[in-house]
């Protein structure tokens, strides 16, 4: 099938733009370090969780990881990579999955204690179980040597994982509208992955997904 030059623009363009976002995200949670942390969603934590030494080690099992995945992870998708340096590309995909998986279940736990209740919760809890999922099965069906599956359960692994992208672009625009951060925060929960999952199932019933 032949793709329009204009179609084969939007869709490199799309691509960079995605790249360098999940690159700058990817690299947030080293602010952590550098500022401090009065900064970012640490700010709306109660003093009595910022001091819990096991909901420190959860946040930080989740952002430092979660942000390998979504360094490494575009790389996983481009094409040429993968048929040119196969190994690369195992190994690269190995340490994606380690690093969602604990990512993900630290995710899990930190969820519980979500800002802005029970309805914030239920959204990361599941995002948590879905990118936890997607990504163990997209490992299981590539050590049965099923390479069509695998690749579009990677495709929905990315999507959730770039809940942390689509997190930060909603939220200072639903905060703005709403002008209630509580608000905002609940319906961000499931607006920053929700939307991603449609449209990875969009993509992967393509004949041909990534």
């Amino acid at each position: 099938m032949n793709v329009s030059p204009t179609a084969k623009y939007f869709r490199t363009g799309s691509w960079i733009l995605l790249s360098l976002l999940a690159v700058i995200v990817g690299l947030y949670p080293s602010l952590y370090f550098v500022l401090g942390e009065k900064f970012g969603l640490l700010r709306s934590k109660p003093p009595a969780l910022l001091t819990n030494t096991l909901w420190r080690i959860g946040f930080y099992a989740h952002i430092l990881p979660g942000g390998l995945a979504l360094l490494i992870g575009w790389l996983q998708f481009n094409r040429r990579l993968r048929e040119r340096r196969v190994q690369f590309h195992r190994q690269l995909g190995k340490v994606y999955v380690i690093a969602v998986l604990i990512s993900s279940l630290a995710g899990f736990c930190i969820g519980f204690t979500a800002t802005a209740g029970p309805v914030a919760q239920a959204g990361f809890i599941c995002l948590a179980i879905v990118w936890f999922t997607t990504t163990l099965l997209a490992y299981t069906t590539i050590i049965k040597g099923n390479t069509a599956q695998h690749e579009k359960l990677m495709i929905y692994s990315y999507a959730a994982c770039l809940a942390a992208v689509t997190l930060r672009l909603w939220l200072p625009l639903l905060v703005y509208e709403l002008h209630q951060f509580v608000i905002a925060y609940r319906v961000v929960a499931w607006l920053c992955w929700v939307p991603n999952i449609f449209v990875a199932w969009l993509i992967a019933r393509r004949p041909s997904a990534a």
